[in-house]
């Protein structure tokens, strides 16, 4: 880290706002059919997308010039400026109220919520909440706060604890899948996402010190709301909350599981061994 963490200057942001618009095409949710292990079919206007469509829409774009080495947008505009080079998105929760679809004006307005520091093993982290709503000519669609965790470069990714993981849990519903390169790339091709910890190999084992590319948590978020959906006749919870556990890599096996709990569904993701790697529960 080479700058001062300055918590109160970085909590002048909280109330700032922005809003961004974009139409729900055809093609994109063809596209995100695709890559959310859907089926494709021609999607007609009016016809309903994926329940996390909104999340491909209305991208910030930025020129080259203003990215900075790990692919994101250099700090500041209306995310505050935090100065620690690791920035993932660690969790959030999501509240569904309709459904996008094809040929929708989707507009979001987003405003920073909180800015806090923690300590953790890797030393500072600083989380960004973020609130956004989704709004379409029928109103509101979607209400989602965003979580986002920026830590310091420590030069290697966290190694793995040395004493045997517990049991992984059972689930009561389950369906498996590859993290394919592919499929990280088209994901972020479609949510036009530069991290290039989700593509770039050499950069991220060689500067971010993990042992391959690393599986977007939108990505496994969107799997868990379409599982949850799947189990209650394609409706979404009304809300879902959700939370990375542990980073999920490329090259392997993974699932996608749910419990019932009687007043909703524990659902998560979990690696080639069964760990969790994101855990999420929702309520209808």
């Amino acid at each position: 880290m080479t700058e001062k963490l300055d918590l109160d200057h970085l909590r002048g942001w909280i109330g700032k706002t922005t809003e961004a618009s974009d139409t729900v095409t055809a093609q994109l949710v063809k596209g995100l059919r695709a890559t959310l292990f859907q089926e494709i079919s021609e999607p007609k206007t009016g016809d309903a997308a994926p329940w996390t469509t909104h999340w491909c829409l209305a991208q910030p774009v930025f020129p080259m010039s203003m990215l900075g080495p790990d692919g994101h947008p250099t700090r500041g505009g209306f995310l505050p400026p935090v100065p620690l080079p690791r920035r993932m998105w660690a969790g959030g929760e999501l509240e569904f109220l309709d459904a996008l679809r094809v040929g929708d004006e989707a507009k979001r307005t987003s405003r920073i919520a909180d800015v806090t520091m923690k300590t953790g093993s890797t030393g500072a982290l600083c989380f960004v909440a973020v609130e956004h709503t989704i709004t379409t000519p029928r109103g509101v669609a979607i209400r989602e706060r965003q979580d986002i965790v920026y830590r310091d470069l420590s030069g290697a990714a966290p190694a793995a604890p040395a004493k045997a993981p517990p049991p992984p849990p059972v689930a009561k519903h389950r369906e498996s899948h590859m993290a394919d390169p592919v499929l990280l790339f088209r994901y972020s091709a479609l949510t036009f996402n530069g991290h290039r910890i989700h593509y770039d190999r050499d950069y991220v084992t060689k500067v971010e010190g993990y042992p391959g590319l690393v599986f977007h948590g939108p990505l496994q978020a969107a799997l868990i709301v379409e599982f949850a959906a799947k189990l209650h006749g394609g409706a979404a919870p009304k809300k879902l909350g959700y939370r990375g556990v542990q980073p999920l890599f490329e090259g392997s096996e993974f699932s996608v599981n749910a419990d019932d709990t009687g007043a909703g569904m524990e659902l998560w993701t979990a690696n080639s061994d069964g760990q969790p790697t994101m855990k999420g529960t929702a309520s209808w």
